[in-house]
């Protein structure tokens, strides 16, 4: 019995396809942290009360206590099961891993913004969002984001919410629908 196996197709397969995901990560500028996700990368609060620490551990003293279910965050460090966390309004610290979510939302930035119907300036106003209104985030196109708060479905320019990146460098303003 030789001491060298030959490795089954399906695992080279699966192999591969996870060192193309990581050279894909590392080529976008991002680095992967502790659970093998990502850094920086956005989540969301999961639970209704959270708190926000100065250090990755329970015996760190509380920062902040957060009590908004959905709030986005962006995720930029990790140790074992604490992860750095940037509120909205920069604040920064640590959080239990179990308390947040990879369902992403975004903030409404600003002042009072129109959803609407289509990615285009022009568009019909489906609604109107107050600052601080938070969406859930179905996806983003060029400079659009499409977003769902409570019964309304639009459109929500990209620089107007908190919980994503800019639009990369070059992408286009996706047409008007018909």
């Amino acid at each position: 019995m030789s001491i060298r196996q030959r490795m089954p197709g399906s695992a080279f397969l699966l192999l591969l396809m996870v060192m193309l995901a990581v050279g894909e990560v590392l080529a976008a500028g991002h680095r992967l942290g502790t659970s093998g996700l990502p850094l920086p990368r956005w989540a969301s609060l999961a639970s209704s009360r959270a708190n926000l620490r100065t250090g990755p551990g329970r015996q760190f003293p509380v920062r902040w206590i957060f009590v908004r279910r959905g709030l986005p965050l962006r995720v930029v460090d990790e140790v074992d099961v604490w992860r750095r966390v940037e509120a909205p309004d920069g604040e920064v610290g640590w959080m239990h891993a179990a308390l947040l979510s990879s369902r992403r939302t975004v903030m409404v930035r600003g002042a009072v913004r129109p959803l609407r119907r289509t990615p285009a300036p022009e568009a019909r106003v489906v609604a109107r969002l107050e600052p601080g209104v938070i969406a859930r985030l179905l996806s983003c196109d060029g400079m659009w984001c499409l977003v769902e708060v409570e019964s309304y479905r639009g459109w929500l320019r990209r620089e107007e919410a908190w919980g994503v990146d800019p639009a990369p460098a070059g992408e286009a303003v996706p047409a008007a629908e018909g």
